[in-house]
């Protein structure tokens, strides 16, 4: 069993930022991968960002440029930090273990105002 614990969320004016964290019940080396999901109210959930073990990263177009996902191996977590927050970012983020199953976090709201 995986767990995984979300903070950093909170209210923002658009070109803001904000640093999400997940802090992960094991050790990052046995997962395949960590992600970054968002889910807007009545919209399915999409990825946002993905690191995998050997630190290749990747990310939906959306989020290219702004945001970044990076990880602490030490400290067994995994960030998101997002810059030039826009209005359509405004949903609730999750993060999640790949180790052949997906293991979810909570999840934490991010609200960009205009």
């Amino acid at each position: 069993q995986v767990q995984l614990v979300e903070s950093g969320g909170g209210l923002v004016q658009a070109g803001g930022s904000l640093r999400l964290s997940c802090v992960v019940s094991v050790s990052l080396f046995s997962l395949n991968a960590m992600t970054w999901h968002r889910q807007a109210p009545g919209q399915p959930r999409d990825l946002v960002a993905r690191i995998t073990t050997d630190g290749r990263t990747n990310y939906d177009d959306s989020v290219k440029g702004r945001f970044t996902i990076s990880r602490d191996n030490a400290k067994r977590t995994v960030y998101l930090q997002m810059n030039m927050l826009k209005p359509e970012d405004t949903a609730v983020y999750y993060c999640a273990a790949d180790k052949g199953p997906y293991y979810w976090g909570q999840g934490t709201q991010v609200t960009v105002s205009s």
